[in-house]
């Protein structure tokens, strides 16, 4: 998938806790998505120190069917 650069920035920025919002249909959960699984994969850091948050159950879901 192609990202735009604040997806990117979103996705790729650490050592900050971040704050993801936009419109909707515009790729928020993707986003995050793409970011715990990085975390998880790439730098092995563990689920447990993450802590994730969304505003509906739809987006909770998808999120967890995705990760």
């Amino acid at each position: 998938m192609e990202w735009t650069r604040e997806q990117r920035e979103a996705i790729e920025l650490r050592n900050k806790n971040i704050l993801v919002s936009a419109a909707a249909g515009s790729g928020k959960t993707a986003v995050l998505v793409e970011r715990i699984k990085r975390l998880l994969i790439g730098e092995q850091v563990p689920l447990e120190e993450m802590l994730v948050v969304t505003f509906t159950n739809a987006a909770a879901s998808e999120m967890r069917e995705k990760i």
